[in-house]
């Protein structure tokens, strides 16, 4: 009979829940939440997550003071005694209404009344600046303009889409080129790294000389970090001095070395090699542990009904090593998908985007144009398929365990 989880033990539990909450929900909750705004840093109207329309007293004050301070500094040159009664007039209006914000926080919700009267002072004083400009020879003839501007500026708009952002995912060229940039990284990748593996267990299982030693020496690849390992593959690629560009060039793989990573076929082979040679021995690792739970008695029994190595290796290594192949297909299919390190320092994700994967063309939307919302639909579209890659791998490692039942 089943008993009811009591109050001792999901205060046990509460650290960890709250750790979930904290490092996993809410970052994904945040991400969500980001991908319902128009959220751009760069953009004074959309720097940050705003339902309703907005008044942004600060920026209006500070035009304000601008605005009298040119328009004082204009006053000799105006000789229409009408004139100056109307920029008086204009000014001290512009006053009243900043000194009746000057209390408030710098971002509030605006009435209607105030709405209209702050579209008025715009419109007024574009009529009365072109009227000017038209008229005098103003010291501030061309600033006037622009900082009148940050009145109808100081509205700021609902930057809420909803779900509106993720329509430009159908239409987005550069997303569906990373989309398919990301799956050939990985499948390319995965599957060299799955070979290599696979044949680097099998030394690594065999009962040799310095056995450990070898094990050891084999892992210094992935024990290196990616941005070192990808430093160093760069060097080895470039194309003046670089021995892995010059030896590609002497083979005849390429024309020159310098078309190396200034080409697109060459830069994704380029990321791609510099990948499995990283992370082949973590593939193998994976594998070795598979490989050490086969029994013995198996080989024997097969070697005495006269299997041969090879009949062995797919009758016997391959069936029994198939859960262990999953688990290391999921863990670095998963890896390799949301690979951002190795390509943003081997390569940028260049030349012309020809390596720009997924996580990179995120990166660049969110801190290289401090897009937020777009970047971070383009997260959950990476999100969605790293799921859908998980619920694969899952359900076929849970079909394979109930068939090994």
């Amino acid at each position: 009979m089943k008993q009811k989880l009591g109050i001792t033990g999901w205060l046990y539990l509460l650290p960890t829940l709250v750790l979930i909450g904290v490092f996993s929900l809410w970052p994904v909750f945040q991400s969500i939440s980001y991908t319902l705004f128009d959220f751009k840093l760069n953009e004074q109207q959309k720097a940050g997550l705003f339902i309703n329309e907005r008044f942004n007293t600060s920026l209006f004050n500070e035009t304000t003071l601008y605005i009298e301070m040119f328009l004082e500094e204009d006053l000799q040159n105006i000789s229409s005694p009408e004139d100056k009664l109307l920029i008086e007039a204009y000014v001290q209006n512009m006053n009243d209404v900043s000194n009746r914000f000057s209390d408030h926080k710098d971002i509030l919700t605006l009435s209607t009344e105030d709405r209209e009267q702050i579209e008025y002072l715009y419109k007024d004083g574009i009529s009365l600046i072109t009227h000017l400009n038209n008229t005098y020879s103003l010291i501030h003839r061309e600033s006037l303009p622009i900082i009148m501007e940050d009145v109808n500026n100081s509205i700021i708009p609902s930057n809420f889409t909803g779900g509106k952002g993720y329509t430009n995912v159908f239409t987005d060229k550069r997303i569906m080129i990373a989309l398919i940039n990301t799956l050939i990284f990985t499948i390319v990748s995965v599957s060299l790294e799955l070979m290599l593996g696979l044949g680097l267990a099998l030394i690594l299982n065999k009962a040799i000389f310095g056995q450990g030693f070898i094990r050891t020496t084999s892992l210094i690849p992935w024990a290196i970090p990616t941005a070192v390992a990808a430093l160093m593959w760069g060097y080895l690629y470039d194309g003046t001095s670089g021995i892995v560009a010059h030896f590609f060039e002497v083979v005849g793989l390429i024309e020159q070395s310098q078309n190396l990573l200034l080409t697109a076929t060459g830069a994704m082979i380029s990321t791609i090699l510099a990948d499995v040679w990283k992370t082949t021995p973590y593939m193998a690792l994976l594998l070795l542990a598979g490989l050490q739970n086969i029994p013995g008695s198996l080989y024997e029994a097969a070697s005495i009904d006269g299997a041969s190595k090879i009949k062995s290796f797919f009758k016997i290594t391959l069936p029994l090593l198939k859960t262990s192949i999953l688990v290391a297909l999921l863990f670095r299919t998963l890896d390799a998908f949301r690979v951002f390190d190795l390509i943003y320092v081997l390569t940028g994700g260049g030349p012309g985007g020809a390596t720009e994967t997924l996580s990179v063309y995120a990166y660049k939307l969110m801190f290289g144009q401090t897009n937020f919302g777009y970047g971070s639909i383009v997260v959950m579209v990476m999100f969605l398929c790293v799921a859908i890659i998980a619920i694969i791998f899952v359900r076929l490692l849970g079909s394979n365990l109930l068939d090994r039942n």
